[in-house]
């Protein structure tokens, strides 16, 4: 067969349905050999979105997403998305065209040594050399991508090879292999340090969500009582409604889990990823003892000092961490259960608001209350993730994606086209700024073309909202932020999608159910937001620490 159907077929085999990408001339093998396969390609109409899309698909479903591009400027553009799930810990694999190996060597037409380009910012990264070797490349790129801690794996295909004859058959790829288990000593260590404890705290990271060991955290925490937070990508690894739930770590400024933090004496991460919120921000004085629970030792860091590794899988260890406990504990704890009651009645205090443009709490308390435990919200990156992550409470792991890593802006309307996709019977919110909103607006066109019913709720305030904020916390001023929005509503409405503006607090809930309500094309929701809150909650922060 010719080697653009091997790669095809390898593909199948890993159990591939769908491709997000841009067709181009050095990629039109593999293009030709997609009308004879039963994946489907999802033309977008940027690379970077495509990544998104895949990355997205990777988070949710624990398998790797594909992107694919051509070369040059088509590898390029994708870039971004490659590297966003690289640090987010997203399995992807992206497929990049390239040029024929006969010309590699010198200037030529859109060449460039795009494997270099993506080293660095891709877990993996393998030119096919020769067609028989493409069912080995291919397996290794996904088995890596998928492999804790996940990410993207690239593989660049040159024109010249994908159009060889081979004999070579994909291969059967066996079953996944088992998760290490964690050490007895080290689980024996962990206890000791826990009955020397007097305020524990644990810090439950992405790594729970994405290993699937919420139900063994929650079980942990129920036998223990002992407080959690998530970071913004672990929400949901711990119910909000869990009475010892301190919701999300991870604001920049001090806040009522801050405060909690910086009363415990032993912290107890959990599938936590440094990437999120960094010790020197929790670990002030280098006066806590760390218990690190995850698939690989921690990270070396001035003020991670791990007394104790439990290296293994997330899952089983906290169930072994779990029947090594004793029953009797005398943790105090009484401070944290003042943490969770201060954020559940600043979660409430605007429910009932009707003041315009919204503010940033009413609209997600408006969203919140319309959204199933198991609907899905995709949210961009701005200030309102910043809102999102404090506001939002999530009851289901993987029901919030947010992008806290590489923290690409214009994940959120792309990201929630390939949920929508994979759950077409859930509500798929995709949450972005004005600012986000416009760096992928294009990806409407794809969203009308498959028929694509996702929400994409849109806070418009006409700047970088969450720079301004910075800059006003750090100079007293801002700089260069603001910009001229078209109209949004207009703009959605002209690529086919229902298009809604909100133009007072109680037509925002009417909206959204429209939007879920419609089962063809997309819904657009634009909603003027107050962003004076940003600057009053960092008022309020600042009076926490001394309550």
């Amino acid at each position: 067969m010719k080697a653009s159907d091997l790669f095809l077929r390898c593909l199948e085999r890993e159990g591939v349905k769908e491709i997000y990408g841009v067709p181009g001339e050095e990629n039109a093998d593999l293009m030709m050999s997609l009308l004879d396969s039963p994946i489907e390609f999802v033309i977008c109409r940027h690379e970077q979105a495509a990544a998104f899309m895949a990355d997205v698909a990777g988070r949710l479903t624990g398998r790797p997403g594909v992107c694919l591009s051509t070369l040059g400027p088509g590898a390029t553009n994708m870039a971004t998305g490659v590297a966003n799930a690289n640090m987010d810990n997203s399995p992807l694999v992206a497929i990049i065209a390239q040029a024929g190996t006969n010309r590699l060597h010198k200037e030529s037409h859109q060449n460039m040594d795009a494997v270099n380009l993506y080293k660095p910012i891709a877990k993996w990264t393998q030119s096919v050399f020769q067609a028989d070797n493409i069912p080995e490349v291919v397996h290794k790129a996904f088995k890596r991508a998928a492999t804790e801690k996940p990410g993207a794996c690239v593989v660049e295909l040159p024109e010249d090879i994908a159009r060889e004859e081979t004999l070579v058959e994909p291969f059967e790829t066996g079953r996944n292999a088992r998760r290490p288990a964690p050490d007895e000593k080290a689980v024996r260590s962990a206890v000791e340090l826990l009955g020397r404890a007097r305020k524990p705290i644990i810090l439950a990271g992405n790594g729970c969500v994405r290993t699937r060991a919420s139900k063994q955290l929650n079980r942990f925490v129920d036998r223990t009582g002992i407080h959690a937070a998530n970071t913004f990508m672990g929400k949901g690894a711990l119910s909000a409604r869990h009475d010892r739930c301190l919701f999300a770590a991870g604001l920049g400024l001090k806040d009522h889990v801050s405060y909690a933090f910086s009363k415990a004496d032993l912290v107890i991460c959990i599938g936590y990823d440094m990437v999120e919120w960094h010790p020197h921000i929790w670990n002030i004085g280098l006066d806590k003892k760390i218990i690190h629970i995850d698939f690989e030792p921690a990270e070396v860091d001035q003020n991670y000092r791990a007394d104790v590794e439990i290296v293994g899988d997330i899952a089983a260890s906290l169930w072994a961490l779990t029947e090594s406990l004793g029953e009797s504990h005398s943790w105090d704890v009484q401070e944290f259960r003042e943490e969770r009651v201060h954020m559940l009645g600043e979660m409430q205090e605007f429910g009932d608001d009707e003041g315009f443009p919204l503010k940033p709490q009413k609209i997600l308390s408006d969203l919140r209350s319309v959204m199933g435990d198991e609907d899905i919200l995709v949210s961009d990156v701005g200030a309102h993730k910043m809102w999102v992550a404090r506001h939002y409470p999530v009851y289901h792991p993987g029901s919030c994606i947010i992008s806290n890593g590489f923290c690409s802006m214009g994940i959120a309307l792309p990201g929630a086209l390939s949920a929508k996709r994979l759950y077409p019977q859930k509500n798929i919110v995709g949450l972005c700024g004005d600012g986000g909103f416009l760096m992928n607006v294009q990806e409407l066109a794809t969203a009308v073309q498959y028929d694509i019913p996702a929400t994409i709720l849109v806070w418009e305030d006409g700047g970088y909202g969450l720079i301004k904020w910075k800059q006003m916390n750090r100079y007293g001023r801002y700089s260069h932020t603001d910009f001229k929005n078209p109209d949004l509503a207009g703009l959605a409405a002209s690529f086919g999608c229902q298009s809604i503006r909100v133009t007072e607090a109680g037509e925002l809930i009417p909206a959204l159910q429209a939007g879920f309500s419609e089962k063809k094309k997309p819904t657009v929701i634009v909603v003027p937001v107050d962003y004076s809150e940003n600057m009053k909650l960092t008022e309020k922060l600042g009076r926490i620490i001394s309550h």
